[in-house]
């Protein structure tokens, strides 16, 4: 049996791994490559082997760097079965459409600009466009009702030889694939290849997220392999702790393929994440503001959903509106509301048994039109607004925003990493600085939707709320579960944090290496 590693290696998006035996190739994963547009979008085109020589796929979770090319996969020829959990299988229903959504929009948008640019210039590859007239004419003709008007530019395209781009996949591919897709439930061993099972283990990464234990059994022995996909925090709302207890059967491991997103560093302490989110939706109240928060549609959501629901029924904060303004978020939470089998005890707790939904109250609203939304942004009487994006680069949230950016009453609140070079990056960046400085003097500008506007409200920042693990946090897991671990490979990191994690781990008595991408680990 052997391992090659061909994604989120020394890196954090694109998990994919290739497990191989005499009769099968098992994929592990097939996420999409994140980041800058034109190095993300050559990767993800680029397949590392036949798609028709998978024979079966298991799945860790549904965040679409774990998920996102499965589409593609079929696309490509895959006929196999993807292997996951119920949760995660659910969660795929809502995310790989709204992911092929995502690549049709922006093959769209790429190729306005294609057109709109060859017709400002007057040029085309043939030579054609001359005269301004013409050009300007069929500008105009680009956009219908504010939309791009894709058959005008198809045409144009195809009549003057302009390259078209196409999306990675389509809706129409999305959909074709969740018919491959098929959920499980946790410590159920099912077959997933000649002498190959697989059983699923509580991650407690997002909802449905799994550590995966394939066993290899033939010719009298038996061989492990363990994936963590990505492990979560322990004491976090919602989900159970991250597993200790395999069955008798999964502990012996030849390789665990273990990720290290945050190996080189803390979390804030989970304790101090309600009171850091009361003490903010206080304050912002005595102003008489809003709280606008850039939240991820999956998890992050529905936390904030429970801590707010918890903070309301103590009485710890004045009881204002909520509003999810986000379609995806709002299918999400419908997700999370149908698997009440992953809550953690204290989740039973405190809502179930008393008859409550957790992301469900009585201030709570979901919106779902665009004019609803609309007037959302319009409304200055005190409220909750959690919007996608999470780190501000698209969605909602950017209206929101610069409705009410302006207003040195209202809150960010910023909940989540925000990558360099995103708007959600230069608002806390900005933010942070304004506030050093005392809030004297002209505030920072910011841009949204090609205007600019000035951030006069208040940027705070709540950390902790990660959905990954940090190095302590891993190290528990391998310490306290009761696996026994010859090999581990870390993946899933940038390399300055897979190389620490290494580091700590051979001096806590792991043997451990990171490698490189393509390369291949016999066991």
């Amino acid at each position: 049996m052997h391992i090659t590693f061909y994604g989120a290696v020394r890196e954090v998006t694109g998990s994919m791994h290739l497990m191989g035996t005499d009769q099968d190739n098992i994929l592990l994963d097939c996420g999409m490559f994140q980041g800058r547009r034109k190095e993300t979008t050559e990767k993800n085109r680029v397949l590392p082997f036949k798609a028709a020589m998978i024979s079966n796929m298991v799945l860790s979770h549904a965040h679409i760097d774990h998920s996102g090319r499965i589409p593609y996969l079929t696309k490509k020829g895959f006929a196999g079965q993807v292997v996951c959990t119920r949760g995660t299988a659910d969660a795929c229903g809502y995310l790989l459409p709204d992911s092929a959504h995502i690549q049709e929009q922006d093959a769209q948008y790429l190729n306005y600009k294609t057109v709109r640019g060859a017709l400002s210039q007057g040029s085309a590859p043939d030579g054609k466009f001359k005269g301004k007239r013409k050009s300007d004419a069929l500008i105009k003709m680009l956009k219908k009702n504010h939309q791009i008007n894709t058959a005008v530019i198809a045409d144009v395209m195809a009549q003057y030889g302009l390259r078209s781009v196409e999306p990675l996949y389509t809706a129409a591919d999305a959909e074709k694939s969740l018919s491959q897709i098929h959920g499980v439930p946790y410590r159920q061993t099912i077959t997933i290849g000649k002498d190959l099972t697989c059983t699923f283990y509580e991650a407690g990464h997002i909802l449905g997220s799994a550590m995966s234990i394939i066993r290899h059994s033939a010719n009298g022995q038996a061989k492990t392999v363990a994936f963590t996909g990505d492990i979560g925090r322990f004491d976090k709302p919602i989900l159970r702790n991250p597993c200790f207890n395999f069955e008798e059967r999964d502990r012996s491991i030849d390789l665990l393929i273990m990720e290290s997103t945050y190996g080189d560093r803390d979390h804030e302490p989970v304790v101090d994440l309600k009171p850091h989110l009361r003490q903010a939706l206080s304050e912002t109240f005595r102003r008489n503001g809003c709280v606008l928060i850039p939240s991820f549609a999956y998890g992050r959501t529905q936390e904030l959903l429970y801590m707010i629901h918890e903070l309301y029924d103590e009485g710890a904060v004045e009881r204002r509106p909520v509003y999810v303004d986000s379609p995806l978020a709002t299918n999400i939470t419908k997700v999370f509301a149908e698997h009440p089998e992953v809550y953690n005890q204290e989740t039973h707790e405190t809502f179930l048994r008393n008859g409550k939904n957790p992301f469900d109250f009585k201030q709570v609203h979901f919106i779902e039109s665009v004019e609803q939304s609309m007037a959302l942004m319009r409304d200055t009487t005190p409220h909750i607004v959690i919007s996608a994006s999470g780190m501000c680069e698209a969605g909602r949230i950017l209206h929101h925003l610069r409705y009410k950016i302006h207003n040195p009453n209202n809150t960010i609140l910023i909940v989540g990493f925000m990558a360099q070079n995103t708007l959600g990056r230069r608002i806390l960046d900005q933010g942070e600085a304004y506030a050093a400085a005392g809030r004297a003097g002209e505030a920072p500008i910011v841009k949204i939707l090609n205007k600019e506007y000035p951030l006069k409200a208040r940027v705070e920042k709540i950390g902790g709320f990660s959905a990954h693990a940090d190095r302590n946090e891993m190290l528990r897991f391998l310490k306290s579960s009761n696996l026994k671990v010859k090999k581990i490979a870390v993946v899933h990191g940038e390399e300055e944090q897979s190389m620490a994690f290494a580091q700590l781990l051979g001096q806590n008595g792991f043997d451990a290496l990171v490698p490189m991408r393509g390369q291949t680990y016999m066991i």
